[in-house]
């Protein structure tokens, strides 16, 4: 302990101090939000960002910011799960066998309606 003391150059005694000292008003608000920010962001799945989960909190009478809803978002490893991309599946241009038209349909029309 002493040399850790003699490296980050602070007393013994100031050490130990700042152990037992309580944590302040705005460690604990910000875990106190933290966890209505990981309920918000749970109960929507998890789709939501930090600007949504801000206006859900807000919409709930729990006054926040966003940025400070996005700081404890990415301090947490909090993030919104993003939309699939569009993949086609239906490949035209392939080399199989297209099947006849055994109905013979017509689909010339003479006039509207």
């Amino acid at each position: 302990m002493k040399k850790m003391c003699q490296v980050l150059e602070v007393s013994r005694s100031g050490y130990y101090n700042w152990l037992k000292r309580p944590e302040s008003k705005r460690t604990l608000s910000n875990k106190t939000l933290l966890r209505e920010i990981i309920r918000v962001h749970q109960k929507y799945r998890r789709a939501y960002g930090y600007p949504r989960v801000t206006e859900q909190l807000n919409k709930e009478g729990i006054s926040c910011s966003r940025n400070r809803v996005a700081r404890l978002m990415s301090k947490n490893g909090i993030v919104a799960r993003s939309k699939r991309k569009f993949k086609a599946t239906t490949d035209s241009k392939h080399s199989f066998p297209v099947a006849e038209n055994l109905l013979k349909q017509n689909c010339n029309t003479a006039k509207p309606n």
